[in-house]
């Protein structure tokens, strides 16, 4: 997924808390699926953002060039700016982009 072109807050905001009932129908539930979903997102994040910066790593090790490689500090800066995971998972959420499956709900018993 593009994370770039996701239009969500890069701030926390106040948010209805009934909105977090309606797919789960518990609050705790909904909060594992966040947690989950916000890992997976900041896992895809950095695993995007070390490939990008590993391209314009140099050869050597010299430190000059390490505080002079302009590249990397940009890349660095870009994804400073994105929205957090937590905010995306959230936006996810509330716009039924995040499929939720418990097993547990499924078999009937807990």
């Amino acid at each position: 997924m593009d994370y770039k072109k996701i239009k969500t807050e890069t701030t926390a905001v106040t948010r209805q808390k009934d909105r977090f009932y309606e797919q789960t129908g518990n609050i705790y539930e909904t909060v594992v699926v966040l947690a989950k979903r916000a890992n997976q997102v900041g896992l895809e994040i950095k695993q995007e953002l070390d490939q990008k910066i590993e391209e314009f790593a140099p050869a050597t090790d010299n430190l000059e060039e390490i505080f002079e490689n302009r590249e990397q500090i940009e890349i660095a800066k870009y994804y400073e700016n994105l929205p957090k995971p937590t905010l995306i998972a959230i936006h996810e959420f509330l716009n039924d982009k995040i499929y939720i499956r418990n097993p547990h709900k499924e078999k009937g018993s807990f």
